[in-house]
């Protein structure tokens, strides 16, 4: 069989650790894979700081690659992680096979991630960082809350959230993306879990992140769950990557 390169990076307030049950089908057939603690998350929490922002994740990743001396790798960010993983594509294009975007997309040039649901949640989210998260992160949300809405996550993988999450630093979230376009010559999937292709197709005129999932080389996968399928669906996530691998 063939062997493929994984990087997977986590989103918002999560660490590689979340990515455990993945990573482990996938090891288990034969592949190699990195899952991320971004700096300030899961054990390298104690690494976050007022600046850390988009541009200190990207670089780590980056850094990864080098230090590893890693090349044809598929890219997997979920959420935030995608625009961590667009960055690192769009500056070494050449060591990249394919972009997985998890329930995500890549944000247009220009735009923060704390824009993409608007200026009412940006406010909301940034009252947050100024009451609880010292001015500079943002707690984690309410994952029994959000559990509710996901029949399959149970018990305990709520209380491995609760126990594993760290606040996000606020800076990744409001720092715009800057990109070049060297990414978008590379091949992409969309795996798609909160929402489905049609609904991705509706939404895509009026979203900028949208926008960019319909044009291009792109290929799609629903695997319909909640926005967290390392969580709730891990093993059908990891079959998933394994088949758009090649």
């Amino acid at each position: 069989m063939n062997t493929t390169t994984y990087v997977l990076v986590p989103g918002f307030w999560l660490g590689g650790w979340a990515w455990r049950a993945v990573a482990d089908s996938l090891r288990e057939r034969g592949h190699v894979v990195h899952a991320v603690d971004l700096p300030g998350m899961g054990e390298r929490a104690h690494l976050g700081s007022p600046e850390t922002d988009l541009t200190t994740h990207i670089d780590d990743v980056a850094h990864l690659l080098e230090q590893q001396d890693l090349h044809d790798v598929v890219l997997v960010g979920h959420s935030y992680g995608a625009l961590v993983t667009t960055g690192v594509a769009d500056r070494m294009p050449d060591r990249v096979a394919r972009l997985v975007y998890i329930d995500s997309g890549p944000l247009p040039d220009g735009m923060a991630q704390a824009d993409f649901e608007g200026p009412d949640a940006r406010a909301a989210n940034e009252d947050l960082v100024m009451t609880q998260g010292q001015g500079w992160k943002l707690p984690p949300p309410p994952w029994a809350a959000l559990a509710a809405q996901a029949p399959e996550v149970d018990d305990a993988a709520v209380a491995a959230l609760v126990e594993g999450s760290q606040p996000q630093p606020w800076l990744t979230a409001t720092q715009p993306v800057a990109l070049t376009g060297a990414w978008e010559r590379l091949p992409r999937t969309g795996v798609l879990c909160s929402f489905s292709l049609e609904q991705l197709r509706q939404m895509a005129p009026q979203t900028p992140v949208f926008a960019h999932m319909v044009d291009g080389d792109w290929t799609y996968v629903e695997l319909p769950t909640w926005h967290w399928p390392m969580i709730s669906r891990p093993v059908e996530l990891a079959a998933v990557l394994e088949s758009v691998s090649g």
